[in-house]
């Protein structure tokens, strides 16, 4: 008797789909508009005797907002590891 041999499935049809996927999605796509985020606008403070991070912070952040945030947008702008911040020394805070 014959054996029965299956059909190896090429790699054809899965790259048919992806490109016939891809041409559909390409006209939504295109017709979508992407908008930047405002840019960030910092001062440059210089760090006084007897300041520290959540006082600098607190004086930024505006009324309802959080000051855990104002000092994680402190900490990333200037490339802080720690929350630790001395006399004479100048960062950013944002406006």
């Amino acid at each position: 008797m014959y054996a029965l041999r299956r059909k190896r499935v090429g790699l054809m049809p899965a790259v048919a789909l992806a490109v016939l996927g891809a041409t559909a999605m390409l006209p939504a796509l295109s017709s979508s508009r992407f908008y930047a985020a405002a840019p960030e606008r910092f001062a440059t403070v210089t760090v006084q005797r007897g300041d520290s991070l959540w006082a600098l912070a607190g004086r930024r952040t505006p009324p309802g907002g959080s000051v855990q945030d104002t000092i994680d947008t402190i900490l990333a702008a200037n490339r802080f590891d720690s929350a630790v911040i001395g006399p004479g020394q100048r960062i950013k805070i944002p406006r």
